[in-house]
């Protein structure tokens, strides 16, 4: 039988959430990225994530054992970089705030970072770093209201790590729009230039995207024309896809990036019920239910949520949303 990845000619891959988290390889995903090359199939991996050089970020995944390349990886630091860099002469000022990412990508793209606001920037480019300060962020306001244009790499709020869920640029960016008059532009997901400069780099005409988060990457996906793939491994579960707009559903859901090689999921829709492999949801009296409660395994989970989700994304667009509160317990419930 055919794997789900048969019907695209590569894979672009989110990192956080989706390939690892922090320091740990998600499980299964270094067997899962090795069968897909095996394949022939090619691969990127795409990151909102501004704090880390590619070269830094190939290194860390060859160590989770996720051989990479520096050019396999595009980061949104580059991606905010290159949208400077086509409007901007070669050398102009820009302030760095965020990691070695963000001052690296300025340096590739022919622009020179400076770290104040005294420095007289043209325009600031603002990414995510652990060492991040309070005076960062005002030198970004203070360099924003003396007209410096502000490019985000992206404005994602969260970001999940092996210890939880923990702030994101998003946070930041928030913090200096607080105390500017104008918003930022955005280069990373869910905008077009990260994956446009993804699929490019794979020579890719109908590629997927594998995203953990709606509103970042299947959002991103459907504004680049991309098939996606959300896996539950990241941030967003399945209370978030039951309730996802239209513009932020994905193709296909897998519990990890294993599904990739898996048939995909196929969902048979009446006019009350969802059948999708062994799972059954149906509408009763304006709720969406299960039949058997609680699925007891993974592969039976995922089934179940694909199926909810085709019954609640059909009643909200008919502007009828269902009731889920007898249903999401089950559906969030860890599958052995």
């Amino acid at each position: 039988m055919a794997a789900l990845v048969d019907a695209y000619d590569g894979v672009l891959f989110d990192l956080d959430g989706v390939v690892y988290l922090g320091p740990v390889a998600v499980p299964g995903a270094p067997p899962a990225i090795a069968g897909l090359r095996e394949r022939g199939v090619p691969v990127g991996f795409v990151t909102n994530n501004a704090a880390r050089t590619p070269e830094a970020v190939a290194a860390h995944l060859t160590e989770l054992g996720i051989p990479a390349a520096k050019a396999d990886v595009v980061t949104s630091a580059q991606a905010g970089a290159q949208l400077l860099a086509r409007d901007l002469a070669p050398g102009t000022k820009v302030l760095v705030v965020g990691g070695e990412g963000v001052r690296q990508a300025l340096t590739e793209a022919g622009l020179t970072g400076v770290d104040s606001a005294e420095d007289g920037p043209v325009a600031v480019l603002q990414g995510y770093g652990i060492e991040l300060t309070w005076q960062h962020l005002i030198e970004a306001s203070v360099a924003i209201h003396h007209g410096a244009r502000w490019v985000a790499t992206n404005d994602d709020p969260t970001r999940p790590t092996d210890r939880g869920l923990v702030p994101g640029n998003g946070a930041a960016v928030a913090a200096v729009r607080m105390a500017v008059p104008v918003d930022p532009e955005i280069a990373g997901k869910p905008y077009r230039p990260l994956l446009d400069e993804t699929v490019a780099r794979l020579g890719a005409e109908h590629p997927i995207f594998v995203g953990d988060r709606l509103d970042t990457d299947i959002a991103g996906a459907v504004n680049a024309g991309l098939g996606s793939m959300l896996v539950l491994t990241g941030s967003h579960g399945a209370a978030d896809l039951l309730t996802a707009g239209a513009g932020s559903r994905p193709t296909h859901l897998g519990y990890d990036v294993g599904a990739l090689l898996l048939p995909a999921l196929d969902v048979d829709l009446t006019a009350d019920t969802a059948r999708c492999g062994p799972a059954t949801a149906r509408v009763v009296d304006g709720a969406l239910v299960l039949d058997g409660g609680v699925p007891g395994t993974t592969d039976a989970l995922v089934a179940a949520v694909w199926a909810a989700a085709h019954l609640a994304w059909r009643a909200q667009d008919a502007g009828r949303p269902l009731d889920l509160t007898r249903a999401l317990p089950a559906l969030s419930t860890p599958a052995a």
